[in-house]
């Protein structure tokens, strides 16, 4: 009879690693239908948790993901989607990032909104400051659209902090780089919608305020100058790909100036790579400035990409880390997830397909790294009315059936949505959902579905992770990780001093590195 172990794998003091992928269990027949399975199950956890130390020394490393609109359910969807594509009934599944011995949850509210977006929520895990839904990297003194309301109402996100303090810094993500999840790690703007001057009224532009990719730029010291929408980003001798037709006018693009100020031939150690082949080419040892753009627009979902000329977001972070990593001082990565874009489009395949990627990433990531000097966090920034019930027998298709009809006679998936684009009954009854773009049933018609209001689950490995623990609020997950690795305003705390003496031992070029991988922008989306 086989005994529980904990995503598979036996777990130290330090936590638990994170195998590629998690197994299920392997049960012999009708093994769950006796006691003394749970019994065992139930003993080998309790051994794990006595077991479990806090590893209370200081991070050399962080790597944050952050699932766009990873709610609860959305992990526990992902978790049986996860089993039943390895071939199980799902629900036994353990994902990479539940091996991880710390857990917390976090208050999504915005200063303003019960219910709120990605700008908010990002200033908070990054800039440990909660704010006003729609603003980036401002208090919440700043207004909305008002762009004068910006200057004195910074916040710096960890991101900056750890750039300030000699780490490596980079961002992973499956949108556009200016987007509000990663533009809070280094944007200060009035309005999250500002990705390029194009998109700002004239009048913020007249009273001082610049756009994010602007900021993307020169906030961060990259050396690479107006990364935004591929349609506007054009220097023949960096990408010998014609410009993209149909992007938004820019200021900048008129004025004929080159959008890759940091041409191949006079930036040493820089990289521009448009597709896998060249991101498969770059050198670990030589590159230390990498951008990717691999699609004009927001990249694809996983169950449309092209394996063969985009690259996935495990292969993005495998990539990025190599290149971080060669910092003796440290580095912090953020990589992020669209599962949110699946969810407001009601198609729930294509949001757990996202989630189980970003998993794949984490399990990745553990694989590159080491939980002794590595803080890894998982987490979301807000999550989705979603939801799966109707009494679905164990090993049910995630994306089945309810095994009884509704009063109405029609049958109906076991996946919902409150709201969004899923409402209408198709005539003769609601189809099987087997397409990857099966728009499942929602209770209200909307345009686009809607993020909701509650907690969502934070999980932590390495050390100070034991600092995620309880119910929080979700700007505390950036005070946690700031503290954990020495940044500002924690870097005078007990331990510190060591930790800097241990991790400037060797020398290293005072440019930082910045891996921006999948800098993927698009013209207008919905939601976020």
């Amino acid at each position: 009879m086989p005994t529980w172990v904990w995503g598979g794998y036996p777990c130290g003091p330090s936590g638990c690693p994170v195998p590629h992928t998690a197994p299920a269990l392997l049960l012999t027949p009708d093994a769950e239908k006796t006691s003394g399975y749970w019994n065992k199950g139930a003993r080998r956890r309790l051994e794990l948790a006595l077991a479990l130390q806090p590893a209370a020394q200081r991070a050399k490393n962080i790597i944050l993901f952050m699932g766009d609109g990873m709610g609860l359910p959305t992990v526990s969807a992902a978790r049986i989607y996860k089993g039943q594509l390895a071939g199980g009934s799902g629900e036994e599944s353990v994902l990479a990032m539940e091996t991880f011995p710390h857990v917390a949850l976090a208050k999504t509210y915005t200063i303003d909104r019960q219910v709120p977006d990605s700008a908010g929520t990002g200033t908070a895990y990054l800039c440990g400051v909660k704010t006003n839904a729609k603003t980036l990297g401002l208090s919440g003194a700043a207004v909305y659209g008002k762009c004068r309301t910006t200057f004195g109402n910074e916040v710096d996100s960890i991101l900056h902090r750890a750039r300030l303090a000699g780490k490596s810094v980079g961002i992973v993500t499956t949108t556009r780089v200016q987007h509000a999840s990663p533009g809070a790690a280094y944007a200060h703007s009035a309005s999250r919608s500002w990705y390029a001057d194009a998109d700002m009224p004239k009048e913020a532009l007249r009273d001082g305020c610049k756009d994010i990719a602007y900021q993307l730029v020169h906030n961060t010291d990259i050396n690479v100058s107006d990364p935004g929408r591929r349609e506007d980003v054009h220097d023949p001798q960096a990408d010998p790909r014609p410009r993209i037709p149909g992007g938004p006018s820019s200021e900048r693009h008129q004025e004929g100036r080159p959008q890759l100020d940091c041409r191949m031939a006079e930036c040493q150690g820089a990289r521009y790579v448009w597709d896998k082949k060249g991101l498969d080419a770059v050198k670990d040892d030589s590159v230390s400035h990498l951008m990717g753009l691999f699609e004009p627009k927001d990249m694809k979902y996983e169950l449309n990409r092209n394996a063969s000329t985009d690259p996935s977001i495990v292969e993005m972070t495998e990539k990025a880390i190599r290149i971080l990593r060669r910092n003796p001082n440290g580095f912090f990565l953020f990589v992020e997830d669209e599962i949110d874009h699946g969810h407001h489009s009601g198609r729930a395949k294509q949001a757990l397909m996202e989630a189980v990627m970003l998993d794949r990433a984490v399990a990745r990531a553990g694989e590159l790294t080491s939980p002794s000097d590595t803080l890894t966090v998982v987490t979301a920034d807000h999550s989705h009315v979603f939801t799966f019930g109707g009494n679905t027998l164990r090993g049910t298709s995630i994306f089945g059936l309810a095994p009884k009809k509704a009063k109405d006679k029609r049958a109906y998936t076991s996946i919902l949505y409150g709201n969004g684009p899923g409402y209408s009954i198709r005539s003769g009854g609601r189809p099987a959902a087997s397409l990857p773009d099966y728009q499942q049933q929602a209770a209200v018609p909307l345009e686009t579905e809607t993020h909701s209001g509650e907690d969502v689950v934070v999980l932590a490995q390495g050390p100070m992770a034991h600092l995620f623990h309880g119910v929080q609020e979700q700007h505390y997950i950036a005070h946690a990780m700031a503290y954990a690795t020495c940044l500002e305003p924690y870097a005078t705390e007990p331990g510190c001093r060591s930790a800097r003496r241990a991790s400037h031992g060797t020398q290293y070029s005072p440019q930082p590195l910045l891996a921006l991988l999948a800098l993927c922008v698009a013209a207008h989306m919905v939601g976020g």
